[in-house]
């Protein structure tokens, strides 16, 4: 199988589409009621127990708390699939209204189910990785 028909690439591949295009409906419909996300993982202001948010309400909240109102630029430059996970090198860069953008380079990993469905999303970063650029710099 190559890599660009794995489940897991063609969930990951989705969830970038549906990111950026700023479809929260179509990005929760890519997961299972159940799903995780670490994003990232570990204690973070998105993440603030560490054991990540579960199921779709949670992600949903997360959305409409840290994507809506932003424009978001997913740049890949490695990924690789196996069994049920795909692992992506990623550039998050995150534009605000206010002209703030946030870049954050980092590994991230989907694992979906049988059904294609995406059952974990962890971001392998951490704050200290974010860079912030204002709009007079």
């Amino acid at each position: 199988m190559k890599y660009e028909d794995h489940p897991a690439m063609i969930a990951a591949h989705n969830s970038w589409r549906c990111v950026q295009a700023k479809d929260k409906q179509g990005w929760l419909a890519l997961m299972t009621d159940d799903v995780c996300m670490e994003d990232p993982i570990g204690v973070a202001p998105t993440n603030p127990t560490g054991k990540g948010l579960r199921g779709k309400q949670e992600v949903s909240a997360f959305y409409d708390k840290n994507m809506a109102a932003a424009t978001i630029r997913i740049d890949t430059e490695m990924s690789r699939a196996a069994g049920s996970e795909s692992a992506h090198v990623m550039t998050l860069t995150t534009s605000f209204d206010n002209g703030i953008k946030s870049i954050v380079k980092g590994l991230f990993t989907y694992r979906v189910d049988d059904a294609g469905l995406i059952t974990n999303l962890r971001g392998y970063w951490t704050m200290d990785d974010m860079e912030f650029v204002r709009p007079d710099a």
